[in-house]
Formats: structure tokens, C-alpha cells, sequence
């Protein structure tokens, strides 16, 4: 066998001899051989391969415990290995996005009042309509969809008061409706609201986990747009002709996506599509919302939706008729009336909100 010194070692896989001592003690990556007499540590040529991999995985940040993990999956499959990379990076991309929202949040509002600046004050405001639907299959309506001046809203409730529940989490953010928002607090004054929404969801509920709501909200703050996700519901956005999604869904089926387990066609036929591995239930689980903030330009114009429209209407029929229609008004009723066209399997509810100079 083939054996190196570690300082030789360590040169050839670019790990320092400090971290290879560090490794060895965790059981990571020990030597093939140690001297009974010296103590010092020998490897074999053919570690570099490992040593090369962990080398890699602590510069992209991963935690020692996972990259254990994924040596492990190495060592017998080197797909599932990569499957594992590929999810933890999908975590990390959502967490930076997130604060990098926040960081530009807080640069812009600190700055905002220098004369330097040169921002553009020109004031903004919402135009908006929402419109919610049975479809033709469901027998009652349990999606609740809301749009005022400040506030928009969207939540779609499951089990038997599916329905009170998703009236009571939005009824929960209506005072953010007619209060002046500041400006420097606005997610922190969507996160405490979102709690009494889901005060207000396990009230209705009496504790039962099978009964519960999604809720996707967007607050104005008169340049910006607070969102706050939690569920399947969704928001777009229509910016210069290009149709974008802004939040994530909470469901089994986006994490085998993320995952690389699942395409993204796939996804859409899958037989647990709906599974939700996040909501506001009676349960009164910890699932912690999204949370970001969204700069508006003049001419934006926003979608939210319940997932009777996005699981049955593809997103290039959403753009169409995001694009084709003129109000909002005339917008959510086109949407709602394509999701009835494909079948109305589900209830459907939409909010457009268009972004236009005061």
C-alpha cells in the first residue's frame, strides 16, 4: 500500500496537518497507519479521494456532522451523495436569499434620509381586486382571499372548519389594513402578526391538527411589499413581461424538487402533491413562515393564489392572462374562470394588485 506522510498528504489534498489531527479525532477521516513508537499519522494514496471530498464540502461551509454524513453515502452510493450536496445547498440558497432581503432592507431604509442617496421619493400606490371561488367540485368554500390598501391576502384552509380557519387567520392581519406601518419594524410587525393568526387558527380548530389553513400575505408599506408565506398559496410577480414566482411551497413534494428526487414536471402529478409540511394548524405546530421584503417598481404587477389556480392552470396560461388583461378586476376573474375551465377541482381565490405612481 501506497502510504504518505501527512505533511505530504496534506499538501496533496489541500487540508491542513491541524485539520487532518481534527478529522482523525472525529472520526472522519483517520490515517491508515500510525507509528506505535511516534505517534505520527501515515495515509494511504488512496484517501485523497475523501480527503479531497471534505476538503471541498468544508469550503462550500457544510457542518462536519453532515459532511460525515455524506461521506458515509459516498462510501456506497456516490447519487445519494450527491442528492445530499444538492439539498443542503438548496438550504443555504433559501437562508441567504432571505438575508440578503434583509440586509438590503435595512441598507436602504438607514440611507434613505441622506442626501446622497439619490433614491427616487416618488410615491406609489396599489390598484387590486380579489375574488374567491368554490369550483365545481367542492362542495363548500374554504379558501378566504382579502385586498385592501395596505394589505393583501390569500389563505386556503383543510379539514373540517377549513374554512373558519382560513377566515380567522386573515381576519387576524386586517388591522395592518388601516394602521400607519413603520417603515423600519414592518417584518418584525408581520412575524407578531402572523402569531395571532395562528392564535386565531387553533382557536377555531380546538386543538384538532387536522384541521388547519395556508397563508400567503403581502403588506404595502408604500415602495415596498413585506411578504410573509406560509403554505402552498403563492405569490408571482409581473415584472417588464416576465412572469416570476417569489415564494416557495411548504409541501413534500418542492423538497423531493429541491432535492433533485423529484423534476419539477413530476412534481405536478405526483399523488402527494398536496402534502403540506408546512401550515397554520389547531395543532399549534412551530412552523416558522417566510418571511422577506420585496421592492416595487411602477408597473409591477402582483399575483397571489391559492393552489386551485397554480395546480391546475401552467404558469405560461397565468402570464398570458396576467399580461392580456387590463385591471386588476377584469384579471382575477379571467384567473379564476381558466382554473373552473380545467376542471374546478379545487376552491381558487386570487389577488392581483398592480403597482401604479400616486
Amino acid at each position: 500500500m501506497d502510504m504518505l506522510t501527512i505533511g505530504a498528504f496534506a499538501k496533496a489534498c489541500r487540508l491542513s496537518p491541524k485539520a487532518l489531527r481534527l478529522y482523525d479525532e472525529l472520526d472522519l477521516l483517520p490515517p491508515a497507519r500510525v507509528d506505535p513508537e511516534t505517534g505520527y499519522r501515515y495515509y494511504a494514496v488512496a484517501q485523497l479521494e475523501r480527503a479531497r471530498l471534505v476538503a471541498w464540502l468544508r469550503r462550500l461551509g457544510m457542518p462536519l456532522a453532515e459532511i460525515r454524513r455524506v461521506c458515509r453515502l459516498h462510501d456506497r452510493d456516490a447519487t445519494a451523495a450527491a442528492r445530499e450536496i444538492r439539498a443542503y445547498w438548496a438550504r443555504v440558497e433559501a437562508e441567504t436569499a432571505l438575508r440578503r432581503d434583509i440586509a438590503a432592507f435595512l441598507v436602504d431604509h438607514l440611507t434613505a434620509d441622506s442626501p446622497e442617496s439619490g433614491k427616487d421619493t416618488a410615491m406609489l400606490e396599489l390598484r387590486y381586486s380579489a375574488h374567491s371561488d368554490t369550483g365545481r367540485v367542492r362542495p363548500a368554500n374554504q379558501d378566504t382571499a382579502y385586498a385592501g390598501t395596505r394589505l393583501l391576502a390569500v389563505a386556503d384552509g383543510f379539514g373540517p372548519a377549513g374554512g373558519p380557519a382560513s377566515s380567522a387567520a386573515v381576519e387576524a392581519l386586517r388591522f395592518l389594513d388601516t394602521d400607519e406601518i413603520p417603515a423600519g419594524g414592518v417584518l418584525n410587525l408581520l412575524e407578531d402578526a402572523v402569531r395571532g393568526a395562528a392564535e386565531a387558527v387553533r382557536a377555531v380548530a380546538e386543538g384538532a391538527d387536522d384541521i388547519g389553513t395556508t397563508l400567503t400575505a403581502a403588506l404595502w408599506t408604500g415602495s415596498r411589499l413585506a411578504l410573509v408565506h406560509i403554505g402552498d398559496s403563492r405569490v408571482y410577480l409581473l415584472r417588464d413581461g416576465e412572469l416570476f414566482r417569489i415564494t416557495h411551497d411548504h409541501t413534500m413534494v418542492q423538497s423531493m424538487v429541491d432535492e433533485g428526487r423529484l423534476t419539477a414536471e413530476e412534481a405536478t402529478s405526483h399523488p402527494q402533491r398536496a402534502l403540506l409540511l408546512k401550515a397554520l394548524t389547531g395543532g399549534g405546530s412551530d412552523a416558522l413562515p417566510d418571511l422577506r421584503l420585496h421592492d416595487a417598481l411602477p408597473g409591477d404587477r402582483y399575483l397571489l393564489c391559492s393552489d386551485g389556480l397554480s395546480g391546475v392552470v401552467p404558469e405560461d396560461r397565468i402570464h398570458g392572462l396576467l399580461t392580456s388583461r387590463v385591471t386588476p378586476d377584469e384579471t382575477v376573474k379571467a384567473l379564476v374562470g381558466a382554473a373552473n375551465k380545467a376542471g374546478g377541482p379545487d376552491n381558487v381565490s386570487c389577488v392581483v394588485a398592480d403597482v401604479v405612481a400616486a
